[in-house]
Formats: C-alpha cells, sequence, structure tokens
C-alpha cells in the first residue's frame, strides 16, 4: 500500500489537501488526532498539550491509521504521522521525546513524506501558537526528514498548485 503523508509546520494547509486528496483518489485519509485530543483537552479544561498526552496521542495516531488502512486498498493519505508529533515534542520539550514514540517515528513506513511550506496565510485558532516560528519549524521539519532519510518533497503555492504538484506526484507512485 502506499501511504502518503501531509508533514510540515502548523496553519499550512495539511488538513485541507487531505481531504481534497482523498477525494480525488477516492481514498481514505487519516486525520490528525492530536488535534482533537488537544481541541476537547482545551474545551474541557482550558489547559494545553503537557508531556503526558504525547503517548496518549501516538496510541490514538496508530489507532486511527490501522483502522483507515483496513479499508484502504491501495493508497492512504494521512494528514500527519508520529514523526510530526517526534518533531513537536522535541521543540517544546527541549529535546524531551518519549522512546516509544521515536521508535515507532523513525520506522519507514511510508512512501513519501509531503513537507508543507510556509506560504499559506496563519489561521489562527485555540491551539496554534506559534505564527513567528514558522521559518524556524519548517527548517526542523525538513532537517529531521533529512536526518531519518525519508523520501519528501516540498509542497509551495497556493491551494491549487500544491494540490497538482502532489497528485502529480502520487500518480507517479501509483504507477510505479
Amino acid at each position: 500500500m502506499i501511504k502518503v503523508v501531509l508533514y510540515g509546520p502548523e496553519s499550512t494547509g495539511k488538513t485541507t489537501l487531505a481531504k481534497q486528496l482523498a477525494e480525488h483518489f477516492n481514498t481514505f485519509w487519516v486525520p490528525e488526532f492530536m488535534r482533537e485530543y488537544l481541541q476537547k483537552k482545551w474545551d474541557d479544561e482550558k489547559e494545553l498539550v503537557s508531556k503526558e498526552d504525547l503517548l496518549p496521542i501516538a496510541e490514538g495516531q496508530l489507532k486511527l491509521e490501522k483502522e483507515a488502512s483496513k479499508q484502504s486498498e491501495n493508497l492512504l493519505i494521512c494528514d500527519t504521522n508520529l514523526l510530526e508529533l517526534k518533531v513537536y515534542s522535541e521543540y517544546y520539550y527541549n529535546g524531551f521525546c518519549p522512546s516509544e514514540i521515536k521508535e515507532e517515528a523513525t520506522k519507514d513506513n511510508y512512501s513519501i513524506y509531503l513537507l508543507t511550506y510556509i506560504d499559506t496565510p496563519w489561521d489562527a485558532d485555540d491551539l496554534r501558537d506559534r505564527p513567528n516560528n514558522r521559518e524556524e519549524m519548517f527548517r526542523i521539519f525538513e532537517a529531521e526528514l533529512k536526518e531519518q532519510g525519508f523520501p519528501y518533497e516540498i509542497l509551495k503555492g497556493n491551494e491549487k498548485e500544491r494540490f497538482d504538484k502532489a497528485v502529480k506526484i502520487i500518480d507517479a507512485l501509483l504507477t510505479e
């Protein structure tokens, strides 16, 4: 199965693109569990992410991906994966990331990472908190891909340009 990951800093259009690609290719997409989990935590307790949330978030993401994989025949679009959780964990917690997340995040389980660039408008919400650190975060995300040796392509431009490039990349993977 071809597994495509939308990966990159917050507010760079990953969810929008994941939905569009899944619809275009008539397949399933895996939503970002962390967003749902943390929004509920914010709504219920007015608290942001803590170290204690990392493993439940990872488990929830893996569960969603496993369920969607069972339903998909040849292509799965992932709004994120554990490598993104690893990057954020290490960024927010001075290099700390639970070993279980590191181990799973660094497995080469995906066909391609589509790294979303920061040339999209910032969309503020309850959870997004670093509108001025987008360039730094992009460099960190790309450095992680390079360090792991994972295949990736950078998506830049407007929504249509990103979509068209992603379709072209996925089409090539499907015909290999």
